[in-house]
Protein backbone atom coordinates (compact mmCIF):
# COMPACT_ATOMS: atom_id res chain seq x y z
CA UNK A 1 0.00 0.00 0.00
CA UNK A 2 2.82 2.44 0.82
CA UNK A 3 4.24 2.22 -2.72
CA UNK A 4 0.81 3.03 -4.17
CA UNK A 5 0.43 5.99 -1.80
CA UNK A 6 3.84 7.34 -2.80
CA UNK A 7 3.02 6.96 -6.51
CA UNK A 8 -0.35 8.69 -6.06
CA UNK A 9 1.29 11.50 -4.05
CA UNK A 10 3.79 12.12 -6.83
CA UNK A 11 0.97 12.49 -9.37
CA UNK A 12 -1.18 14.67 -7.09
CA UNK A 13 1.75 16.97 -6.30
CA UNK A 14 2.41 17.35 -10.03
CA UNK A 15 -1.19 18.43 -10.66
CA UNK A 16 -2.27 15.10 -12.14
CA UNK A 17 -5.34 12.91 -11.80
CA UNK A 18 -5.67 9.54 -10.08
CA UNK A 19 -8.15 6.67 -10.18
CA UNK A 20 -8.42 5.34 -6.64
CA UNK A 21 -10.53 3.27 -4.22
CA UNK A 22 -12.54 5.10 -1.57
CA UNK A 23 -14.88 4.20 1.28
CA UNK A 24 -17.73 4.22 -1.25
CA UNK A 25 -16.96 3.60 -4.94
CA UNK A 26 -13.89 4.03 -7.14
CA UNK A 27 -13.18 7.70 -7.70
CA UNK A 28 -11.31 10.09 -9.92
CA UNK A 29 -9.31 12.50 -7.84
CA UNK A 30 -6.92 15.42 -7.91
CA UNK A 31 -5.63 18.22 -5.70
CA UNK A 32 -8.77 20.17 -4.76
CA UNK A 33 -6.72 23.36 -4.37
CA UNK A 34 -5.28 23.23 -7.91
CA UNK A 35 -7.62 24.76 -10.53
CA UNK A 36 -5.77 23.19 -13.48
CA UNK A 37 -6.03 19.73 -11.91
CA UNK A 38 -9.75 20.23 -11.20
CA UNK A 39 -10.28 21.29 -14.82
CA UNK A 40 -8.63 18.03 -15.95
CA UNK A 41 -11.20 16.06 -13.93
CA UNK A 42 -14.11 17.88 -15.57
CA UNK A 43 -12.65 17.27 -19.05
CA UNK A 44 -11.85 13.63 -18.32
CA UNK A 45 -15.46 12.95 -17.31
CA UNK A 46 -16.94 15.12 -20.10
CA UNK A 47 -18.69 16.92 -17.26
CA UNK A 48 -19.98 20.48 -17.22
CA UNK A 49 -18.08 22.73 -14.82
CA UNK A 50 -21.46 23.85 -13.49
CA UNK A 51 -21.87 20.38 -11.91
CA UNK A 52 -20.66 20.07 -8.35
CA UNK A 53 -17.74 18.05 -7.01
CA UNK A 54 -17.02 16.78 -3.53
CA UNK A 55 -13.75 16.72 -1.65
CA UNK A 56 -12.35 14.20 0.79
CA UNK A 57 -10.54 15.02 4.01
CA UNK A 58 -8.98 12.60 6.47
CA UNK A 59 -10.03 14.24 9.70
CA UNK A 60 -13.11 15.97 11.04
CA UNK A 61 -10.90 18.88 12.16
CA UNK A 62 -9.90 19.55 8.53
CA UNK A 63 -13.40 20.75 7.62
CA UNK A 64 -12.78 24.18 9.21
CA UNK A 65 -9.92 24.77 6.75
CA UNK A 66 -12.32 24.66 3.78
CA UNK A 67 -15.60 26.04 5.16
CA UNK A 68 -16.14 29.51 6.65
CA UNK A 69 -18.55 28.31 9.34
CA UNK A 70 -19.23 24.68 10.21
CA UNK A 71 -22.63 24.14 11.86
CA UNK A 72 -22.14 22.38 15.21
CA UNK A 73 -24.55 19.62 14.23
CA UNK A 74 -22.15 18.55 11.45
CA UNK A 75 -19.75 16.99 13.94
CA UNK A 76 -22.47 14.80 15.46
CA UNK A 77 -23.83 13.80 12.05
CA UNK A 78 -20.38 12.67 10.93
CA UNK A 79 -19.54 10.91 14.18
CA UNK A 80 -22.79 8.96 14.39
CA UNK A 81 -23.37 8.20 10.72
CA UNK A 82 -23.36 4.45 10.09
CA UNK A 83 -22.41 4.87 6.42
CA UNK A 84 -20.25 7.29 4.42
CA UNK A 85 -21.76 10.77 4.61
CA UNK A 86 -21.07 13.74 2.38
CA UNK A 87 -22.20 17.07 3.79
CA UNK A 88 -22.67 20.14 1.61
CA UNK A 89 -21.59 23.28 3.45
CA UNK A 90 -22.14 26.92 2.54
CA UNK A 91 -19.14 29.24 2.40
CA UNK A 92 -16.36 27.16 0.85
CA UNK A 93 -12.85 28.59 1.13
CA UNK A 94 -9.20 27.73 0.38
CA UNK A 95 -10.13 25.53 -2.61
CA UNK A 96 -9.78 25.89 -6.36
CA UNK A 97 -12.60 28.17 -7.53
CA UNK A 98 -13.76 25.58 -10.08
CA UNK A 99 -14.10 22.96 -7.31
CA UNK A 100 -16.61 25.17 -5.48
CA UNK A 101 -20.29 25.08 -6.47
CA UNK A 102 -21.75 28.17 -8.16
CA UNK A 103 -23.63 28.99 -4.94
CA UNK A 104 -20.37 28.99 -2.95
CA UNK A 105 -20.95 25.62 -1.30
CA UNK A 106 -18.80 22.48 -1.22
CA UNK A 107 -19.52 18.84 -0.45
CA UNK A 108 -17.06 17.31 2.02
CA UNK A 109 -16.71 13.74 3.24
CA UNK A 110 -14.46 12.68 6.11
CA UNK A 111 -13.24 9.45 4.59
CA UNK A 112 -12.94 6.20 6.54
CA UNK A 113 -10.84 4.03 4.25
CA UNK A 114 -7.26 2.94 4.98
CA UNK A 115 -5.80 3.93 1.61
CA UNK A 116 -7.59 7.29 1.43
CA UNK A 117 -6.92 8.24 5.03
CA UNK A 118 -3.20 7.54 4.66
CA UNK A 119 -3.01 9.33 1.29
CA UNK A 120 -4.82 12.40 2.61
CA UNK A 121 -2.69 12.61 5.75
CA UNK A 122 0.48 12.48 3.64
CA UNK A 123 -0.84 14.90 0.99
CA UNK A 124 -2.05 17.42 3.61
CA UNK A 125 -4.63 18.83 1.22
CA UNK A 126 -8.14 17.75 0.23
CA UNK A 127 -8.63 15.53 -2.79
CA UNK A 128 -11.49 15.81 -5.26
CA UNK A 129 -13.61 12.69 -5.35
CA UNK A 130 -16.01 12.07 -8.20
CA UNK A 131 -17.31 8.74 -9.44
CA UNK A 132 -15.10 6.94 -11.97
CA UNK A 133 -17.49 7.21 -14.87
CA UNK A 134 -18.16 9.45 -17.84
CA UNK A 135 -20.81 12.06 -17.10
CA UNK A 136 -24.30 10.63 -17.44
CA UNK A 137 -23.16 6.99 -17.24
CA UNK A 138 -23.86 4.77 -14.20
CA UNK A 139 -21.31 4.71 -11.37
CA UNK A 140 -19.14 1.58 -11.55
CA UNK A 141 -19.82 -1.02 -8.86
CA UNK A 142 -16.27 -2.39 -9.07
CA UNK A 143 -12.95 -1.63 -10.73
CA UNK A 144 -13.78 -4.03 -13.58
CA UNK A 145 -16.86 -1.90 -14.41
CA UNK A 146 -14.81 1.26 -15.02
CA UNK A 147 -14.83 2.43 -18.64
CA UNK A 148 -11.49 1.88 -20.40
CA UNK A 149 -11.57 5.53 -21.49
CA UNK A 150 -11.41 6.59 -17.83
CA UNK A 151 -8.63 4.13 -17.02
CA UNK A 152 -6.45 5.32 -19.90
CA UNK A 153 -7.21 9.03 -19.36
CA UNK A 154 -6.14 9.43 -15.72
CA UNK A 155 -2.48 10.00 -14.92
CA UNK A 156 -2.27 7.15 -12.41
CA UNK A 157 -4.36 4.10 -11.56
CA UNK A 158 -3.92 2.96 -7.96
CA UNK A 159 -3.21 -0.76 -7.74
CA UNK A 160 -5.07 -1.44 -4.50
CA UNK A 161 -8.38 -3.25 -3.90
CA UNK A 162 -9.03 -3.65 -7.63
CA UNK A 163 -10.72 -7.01 -7.14
CA UNK A 164 -12.84 -5.89 -4.17
CA UNK A 165 -16.48 -5.02 -4.85
CA UNK A 166 -17.15 -1.33 -4.22
CA UNK A 167 -19.72 0.01 -1.84
CA UNK A 168 -22.55 2.40 -2.59
CA UNK A 169 -22.27 6.14 -3.17
CA UNK A 170 -22.39 8.17 0.05
CA UNK A 171 -25.46 9.73 1.56
CA UNK A 172 -25.53 13.46 0.84
CA UNK A 173 -27.09 16.15 3.00
CA UNK A 174 -26.95 19.93 2.79
CA UNK A 175 -26.43 21.85 6.02
CA UNK A 176 -27.37 25.49 6.33
CA UNK A 177 -25.34 27.72 8.62
CA UNK A 178 -28.26 27.71 11.08
CA UNK A 179 -28.18 23.92 11.17
CA UNK A 180 -31.04 23.30 8.71
CA UNK A 181 -30.74 19.82 7.19
CA UNK A 182 -31.83 18.89 3.66
CA UNK A 183 -31.41 15.30 2.45
CA UNK A 184 -30.06 15.21 -1.11
CA UNK A 185 -29.35 11.46 -1.42
CA UNK A 186 -30.10 8.75 1.17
Amino acid sequence: MQKEINNALEVLNAGGTILYPTDTIWGIGCDATNPEAVEKVFKLKNRSETKSLIILVSNINDIDKYVKEVPVIAYDLIEYSDKPLTIIYDGAKNLAANAINEDGSIGIRVVKHPFCEHLLRKFRKPIVSTSANLSGEPSPKSFSDIDEEIITSVDYVVDFEQVKKSGQPSSIIKLGVGGQVKIIRK
